[in-house]
């Protein structure tokens, strides 16, 4: 099957606000880990919650030259209701599995996240 994995919990610079607080990169980690988990869930398994989740799982039934796009269509419309600007999305493809990276701006601050796409051929 073609399962969806996080891989990657990356924080972008963190820069101390001089005061001893690490609300910023608190925060930082908690969407990252709200993205991570909407980007690999699938979209439509919580049948109270159709718009949660993803569709990344389904880029396996689509022709390899439409993957990167829809992986950005996919990645946006999964996070549409989170704070984050989503900037770039790559697609990286070895073999049946792909990894897509997402470059995201949240509150002035650079997140990195990255999932790992199975079931591609």
């Amino acid at each position: 099957g073609g399962g969806v994995m996080a891989l990657v919990l990356r924080n972008g610079d963190y820069v101390p606000d001089g005061l001893g607080g690490f609300q910023r990169a608190e925060g930082a980690a908690e969407v990252l880990e709200r993205v991570l988990w909407k980007l690999t869930v699938r979209r439509g398994s919580f049948p109270f919650l159709p718009g949660l989740g993803s569709r990344l799982h389904t880029l396996g039934l689509t022709k390899p030259g439409e993957r990167e796009a829809l992986a950005g269509q996919y990645v946006r419309e999964a996070l549409v209701d989170e704070d984050v600007d989503v900037q770039e999305v790559a697609l990286r493809q070895k073999g049946d599995r792909a990894v897509v990276s997402v470059r995201m701006e949240w509150q002035g601050e650079t997140l990195a996240a990255a999932v790992e796409v199975g079931g591609l051929v």
